[in-house]
């Protein structure tokens, strides 16, 4: 930890001190340096011996979602409201010490939530069980960060660090470069776009320091070294993220209204169950899921059994969902809904499914 934390120092006084061209490079090649230091000191030591209790679930249903927040912030009190499970609720810190799964049923769809111990500033390094939370939020679809509408924003700046430093990229998709190590050559560099951020020569560097030689290099969009190194190490997670505000009652309207207008938040009181369904409503967007229903020949549509899947499913999806076996034994399917120009429409297995779209499969 001290050994981060004075590469950080060091970086930060080179900014201010360095001002020669060649700059961008040492600091490329010291955020490479952080970024593999980094990863050394969060992995778990191999030789301990006493292992702790794990608490992963076994994932469930159409979908998982995580709630990571710090303690008695209400995570705990928004499981027991969204779901039948009753989590326990206290006014003291860390009433929850396991993970506690709950199901959300909303649209046919099942929703696997996670109430998940608080974790605090330190988390990634371990403390208070930090690595056991932050493992099971990178299995989820979606994390929903609780906050406590009355600290501001102190909460969700060191929630991003924790889980940053971790390799949980929120909100963002993943850098669109090509990479791929090779076994002579030297690097090949390309790029289809203007660089403003890295350069040939940067890149090199950066690769050195992961002591790679021979690589393909194809960027297609702007990126930051830092997005690089990502791409280098190859173990991030790039998920979607909300922020949601609880105990809106304590504040002022005027912060209300401010918080409710910050990209990819939501703003609630669990104690007086305001706003709750539009969280639902926000939740389904974010997991971007779609019902499908399924028709017989000669009999009216299923409308209480959907079958739920990806925004932007093919029709050959459906079948492997309904059995593995259909695909083979398809011939063509009809399809009413948004997705076709008439109804009923016949597609093949390429066709692509749309929200509350019904199909009939036929077979060879």
């Amino acid at each position: 930890v001290n050994l981060e934390s004075g590469i950080s120092s060091f970086l930060s006084t080179s900014c201010r001190v360095f001002v020669i061209p060649a700059t961008e490079y040492h600091l490329g090649l010291l955020k490479a340096k952080l970024a593999k230091y980094r990863a050394q000191l969060l992995e778990p030591s191999k030789s301990s011996a006493a292992k702790g209790e794990g608490f992963d679930v076994m994932k469930s249903g159409d979908a998982r979602v995580a709630l990571i927040g710090f303690p008695s912030v209400g995570k705990s009190t928004f499981l027991s409201l969204m779901t039948s499970t009753a989590s326990e609720a206290a006014s003291y810190e860390f009433t929850t010490l396991t993970c506690i799964p709950g199901v959300i049923e909303y649209k046919g769809a099942n929703i696997q939530l996670l109430d998940l111990p608080g974790i605090i500033e330190g988390a990634a390094q371990g403390k208070g069980r930090g690595r056991q939370v932050i493992a099971v939020a990178r299995t989820a679809d979606v994390v929903i960060m609780m906050l406590d509408a009355t600290k501001g924003e102190v909460q969700r700046a060191l929630l991003e660090k924790e889980l940053e430093s971790v390799g949980i990229r929120l909100n963002k998709s993943k850098p669109n470069i090509y990479f791929k190590p090779k076994k002579g050559g030297g690097i090949s560099f390309n790029s289809t776009v203007t660089l403003t951020q890295c350069s040939e020569k940067l890149v090199q560097l950066i690769l050195h320091e992961y002591k790679i030689f021979n690589a393909e290099v194809l960027f297609r969009e702007d990126c930051s070294p830092d997005e690089f190194i990502d791409v280098i190490v190859g173990n991030r997670v790039y998920m979607p993220c909300l922020y949601v505000y609880n105990k809106i009652d304590q504040i002022s309207m005027e912060e209300v209204d401010r918080l409710a207008r910050r990209p990819h938040s939501v703003v609630i009181s669990c104690g007086m169950k305001l706003n709750l369904d539009y969280l639902l409503e926000k939740l389904w967007e974010y997991l971007a899921l779609t019902c499908i229903y399924t028709k017989k020949r000669g009999q009216r549509p299923d409308f209480t059994d959907a079958i739920i899947l990806r925004k932007g499913a093919s029709v050959e999806h459906v079948c492997h969902r309904i059995h593995r076996s259909l695909a083979s034994q398809f011939k063509y399917a009809l399809v009413w809904g948004t997705s076709t120009k008439y109804s009923p429409q016949r597609v093949g297995l390429t066709h692509m499914m749309e929200h509350e779209d019904v199909i009939q499969i036929v077979k060879k």
